[in-house]
């Protein structure tokens, strides 16, 4: 019987080479109606019915033919498609109002998906979203439990009930300990974040949070704390207070003391800072094997001395070598990492002569001088602020400024259009030392 398509979203979007898929010929376009007679409603089910050894799926071509496939496979093995949506269902977006909400603190004109405000822990599991777990209904609950939905992203904030509520602003808010309980009793893994708020959940609310996570362990696996993120245009929002040099070092030793108990006491320091408390309090970092394998990089928990160090590393297991004729480059980059980008910098000319790296401070005009992390710069920014400097031949900057997927920034600005608009080549890096330095270096 013929599938009705319209708006459907398991419709096929990509065929791996060599997969599955491609042996038994099936294209882009076709749609994927069942899995052992059960229709896919979302991403984690497909997953979930994909890892038995023996399938049969059911496919409806373009032409709206329908073919059943039997089909053995290894239990890990994947058909080797993807859809058109990922997650193959509408994702579930935030019914919070968090008083630090940085959506909520953008201006007009920038990209249109910037203003949706996922919640989903589906696609907490597929590309590591943080999830809130306040509109989570019960089903949804046992389906994370029934599909082994691990590791999952929780945005906690605090274990305080009435306080998490007033910081949400969201009745069911208090709700996430006990939700978290239950699912660490079945097993799933969860890595924690908190925004500090100062004066909100900081000091004694922070060691109550941190205390209640612990027991958790080890299915809380980790911590990370951010500072909140206050822009200008925070009209008619609640007043907040940024971190400064005094608050972020009482916060640095508050942390590092449980950090010493709980290394001791399970062998984990388990909560970690975010490198712009270092910066602020104008300290150093944890050594590198301090930061356990980087487990919330993506947070920029450890993000300088990781890339600090794989520079270094790099830099002595490459010779010396002279470049046909004097190079001149430039890197943009934010307040925050401005100090370390320049040692890097230093650290290559050191080793290559013949080479001249200039590195350039960007102010956030466009969100404000509060908001210091590069990967929140903007095309507009670069532009006014660079413009009338010699910039070389190529200008760096980092990736995060980028969506993750296309090659436009947070103001609608495409990296094809600001090259168009500065004349230089922009090159995008990744905050990795090998190919920050091969990029410098080519």
């Amino acid at each position: 019987m013929e599938v009705n398509v319209k708006n459907i979203n398991n419709i096929i979007s990509k065929v791996y080479k060599d997969s599955i898929a491609e042996e038994l010929e099936i294209e882009v376009g076709d749609l994927l109606v069942s899995i052992n007679d059960q229709k896919i409603h979302d991403i984690i089910e497909y997953r979930f019915l994909l890892s038995d050894e023996y399938i049969e799926v059911e496919i409806q071509k373009m032409n709206g033919e329908v073919c059943i496939y039997e089909i053995e496979k290894d239990y890990d093995e994947d058909l080797g498609i993807e859809f058109t949506n990922p997650i193959i269902d509408k994702a579930k977006s935030c019914r919070n109002k968090c008083m630090f909400c940085f959506i909520d603190q953008l201006p007009k004109g920038m990209r249109e998906t910037l203003y949706f405000k996922d919640d989903d822990s589906r696609l907490s599991f597929l590309q590591g979203n943080f999830v809130t777990l306040t509109n989570m209904s019960e089903d949804d609950i046992n389906n994370i439990i029934k599909y082994r939905i691990s590791p999952i992203n929780i945005s906690v904030h605090t274990t305080n009930p009435e306080l998490r509520v007033k910081m949400l602003s969201n009745k069911f808010a208090g709700k996430v300990y006990e939700i978290m309980k239950r699912l660490a009793e079945a097993n799933i893994e969860m890595n924690c974040q908190i925004v500090l708020c100062r004066g909100v959940n900081d000091g004694k609310e922070l060691d109550r949070t941190i205390k209640d996570l612990v027991k958790l362990y080890p299915y809380v696996n980790s911590i990370a704390i951010v500072p909140v993120g206050i822009t200008k245009h925070r009209d008619h929002l609640p007043t907040l207070d940024i971190f400064d040099e005094k608050s972020s070092n009482e916060t640095i030793d508050q942390v590092h003391s449980l950090q010493k108990i709980y290394f001791d006491e399970i062998g984990t320091r388990f909560v970690f800072l975010s490198d712009e408390f270092y910066i602020m309090a104008k300290r150093e970092l944890l050594d590198y094997d301090e930061y356990e394998g980087f487990i919330q990089f993506e947070d920029g928990v450890g993000m300088i001395r990781k890339m600090g160090t794989e520079v270094e590393n790099y830099l002595k297991s490459i010779p010396k070598t002279k470049f046909k004729r004097k190079k001149k480059v430039s890197i943009a980059t934010g307040k925050s990492a401005y100090e370390f980008i320049q040692r890097m910098a230093q650290l290559i000319m050191d080793r290559f002569n013949d080479i001249e790296i200039n590195v350039y401070r960007i102010k956030n005009n466009f969100f404000g001088e509060t908001i210091t992390v590069s990967g929140l710069l903007t095309a507009t920014d670069l532009i006014e602020q660079l413009k009338d400097e010699q910039l070389g031949e190529t200008l760096y900057i980092t990736r995060s400024m980028l969506k993750a997927d296309e090659e436009i920034f947070l103001d609608d600005i495409t990296l094809e259009e600001l090259q168009d608009i500065m004349k230089i080549e922009i090159v995008p890096c990744l905050n990795e030392g090998k190919s920050f330095v091969d990029n410098i270096l080519k």
